[in-house]
């Protein structure tokens, strides 16, 4: 997991507003990694690679964060994470 900081650092450097939907994120990623492919920056090579790694590693980071607020609705995963109605009793009321 990534702190806060590194998270907001790299909300920064993609340039993503504070509601962004995830369309919108790889949207902007595309749209910077166009910006700056090191192809297209043949006189700055190096600073091209630099920014270029820089916005993978935002990109990375963004999408970590995100997926821990995605939905997952997978069949194992919603047995895993839900009880019968009976368990739900028990747990609340000791069985009563």
């Amino acid at each position: 997991m990534h702190s806060f900081d590194e998270v907001m650092k790299a909300k920064t450097l993609l340039g993503l507003r504070d509601t962004a939907s995830l369309p919108e994120i790889k949207s902007r990623y595309k749209n910077l990694m166009q910006k700056w492919h090191p192809d297209k920056h043949i006189d700055n090579i190096d600073m091209a690679t630099k920014m270029s790694t820089e916005i993978i590693e935002a990109y990375k980071i963004i999408m970590e964060y995100v997926k821990g607020y995605e939905y997952r609705f997978d069949e194992t995963y919603i047995k895993e994470k839900t009880i019968s109605p009976h368990e739900w009793w028990n747990d609340r009321f000791g069985g009563r």
